[in-house]
């Protein structure tokens, strides 16, 4: 039985190494952010500031159209992608890759915005009301809608798929275990206690679905998020000195590699490439089309605006809480106890940069509010894939079975999971960024449509109708047609779903026109 266990993981990670390696998902992410930034005029600079008005400030459109408010949306994401991420996965990224590694997270979180941007706005442009009322879209709808023939189909059945898959791996098993873990090294409790707490936790929030998910979403992240950036603020003051200098070896190393000293392994640029886009993927999700199921249920009066509040989750994310975790390991030396060390690397440093047990309490705090918020924004994840594969009947099913499983991630050894889950994520991201790349004509023509009308973010939902009864294309728009296509699609503007969608039923097989 080790045997076979043993050539199992030794498949899956060179699986894993090809996937996420030099050759396949790195240059085809990369590539993808990069044309759609330029496509889209750098959107991401240009309009970040209303879009985070928008997002943080503002909060919600005025409609009904949609079951959660665009805050609401926004955090449920950030809940499924500020996890163990942020904390171990910047380590092992600077702990492989050295510090250049940060400076590559930096770069696809840049570039991961504007993927981030297109898929949320496909998100809410093709999304659909499944059979209890509520909004449903994403990867699994839109490669079907805006593509036509066998290759939208195929490609939405395979996010489907893996998407589903990924839920019980990176979403609710490995995140159980890093808690369980924690608690137990820092309270003495029992695993077993831990994982039936979050296995009764979990189902009580599910079973309220999307409304009870992002209420408690939007009380928990803002929380979590300010009080751990808040220790890493603490610490960079305290350090302020060092910080030219890590700026300068952070920048450096992106273009030089690390020579391997001790147990440091990095030795090449490729490796400080490699892990830092892995990493900062694995961090954002930007790309993955995870964060465009829970676009697809915000009350918003246009896709345009949701896709760019959705787009703020990958600045808060990777160039806020990514950042302060890389600055605090850089700064404060602990980097240099190389790869072996990266599991409690992050914790050592908040560990010495704050005064007595401070550090400490809040890496674990945190890593415990990170994952169990990446449980239940994964969840919703996972039930909108199973809905649009099953119909609305195995949705509770699924709630269940997903929060069971969280206390077998909370109590078993997870190597292979951990693995299979990388695999998992790098599939759902294939098809995704090939449908970005197919559909980008269709998303640069509506984005530049709505902002050359609505610029600051600031129309009414009477404003946007009205000019939005200009188009030449007006026609597809109410028709639910794909603009400069004759084929039909339930994606439209929000404020003119029709009866038919609203009552939506799925066929016996649903990936079938």
């Amino acid at each position: 039985m080790d045997q076979f266990m043993d050539s199992l993981q030794a498949t899956l990670d060179s699986i894993g190494s090809f996937v996420w390696g030099p050759f396949l998902l790195i240059p085809l992410l990369l590539g993808t952010g990069l044309y759609l930034t330029i496509r889209l005029g750098f959107l991401q600079l240009v309009k970040l500031g209303a879009a985070l008005r928008l997002g943080l400030i503002r909060r919600s459109d005025d409609t009904i159209e949609g079951d959660i408010s665009q805050f609401q949306a926004l955090t449920t994401a950030l809940a499924a992608t500020v996890g163990t991420g942020n904390i171990v996965g910047v380590a092992t990224a600077i702990g492989i890759g050295g510090p250049g590694a940060l400076f590559w997270m930096w770069v696809t979180g840049v570039l991961g915005m504007a993927s981030k941007y297109s898929e949320a706005f496909l998100g809410v442009r093709f999304r659909t009301t499944d059979e209890a009322g509520e909004k449903s879209g994403g990867p699994q709808y839109y490669l079907q809608k805006g593509i036509s023939g066998s290759l939208g189909k195929v490609l939405a059945l395979s996010f489907a798929v893996f998407a589903f898959l990924a839920s019980f791996g990176i979403g609710n098993m490995t995140q159980g275990n890093s808690i369980a873990l924690n608690v137990e090294r820092t309270m003495q409790l029992d695993p077993w206690i831990t994982g039936l707490i979050l296995t009764v936790a979990t189902l009580i929030v599910l079973v309220g679905g999307i409304r009870s998910i992002g209420r408690v979403t939007a009380g928990l992240v803002p929380v979590m998020i300010v009080l751990y950036v808040l220790g890493a603020l603490y610490i960079l003051i305290a350090n302020v000195g060092a910080i030219p200098a890590a700026l300068a070896l952070i920048f450096t190393d992106a273009f030089t590699g690390t020579a391997a000293v001790g147990g440091f392994t990095g030795s090449a640029l490729i490796i400080a490439i490699q892990y830092g886009v892995a990493r900062g993927i694995f961090s954002n999700e930007s790309g993955m089309g995870s964060a465009a199921i829970a676009a697809a249920a915000a009350q918003t009066t246009h896709p345009v605006r949701q896709g760019l509040v959705s787009m703020t989750q990958t600045f808060i994310d990777t160039i806020i809480v990514v950042t302060c975790t890389g600055l605090v390991i850089v700064t404060t030396g602990v980097w240099e106890q190389g790869s072996d060390a990266a599991a409690t690397m992050t914790g050592d440093a908040f560990s010495q940069g704050l005064p007595g047990d401070w550090g400490h309490w809040i890496v674990t705090l945190g890593l415990v509010l990170f994952a169990y918020s990446t449980i239940l924004g994964w969840s919703y994840y996972g039930e909108r894939n199973v809905e649009r594969l099953f119909g609305q009947r195995a949705v509770m099913p699924y709630r269940v079975v997903f929060s069971l499983v969280v206390y077998v991630g909370a109590t078993v050894p997870l190597t292979i999971v951990w693995s299979f889950s990388d695999i998992m994520n790098g599939l759902m991201a294939l098809p995704n960024l090939v449908g970005l790349l197919i559909l980008s004509g269709l998303i640069v023509r509506e984005t530049r449509h709505y902002l050359t009308h609505d610029p600051k973010l600031e129309a009414t939902a009477a404003e946007i109708e009205a000019f939005m009864q200009d188009r030449p294309d007006w026609h597809d728009w109410q028709t639910g047609n794909e603009v400069g296509s004759s084929r039909t699609h339930t994606g439209r503007h929000p404020k003119h779903s029709t009866h038919a969608e609203r009552h939506h039923d799925h066929p016996g097989n649903p990936f079938d026109d």
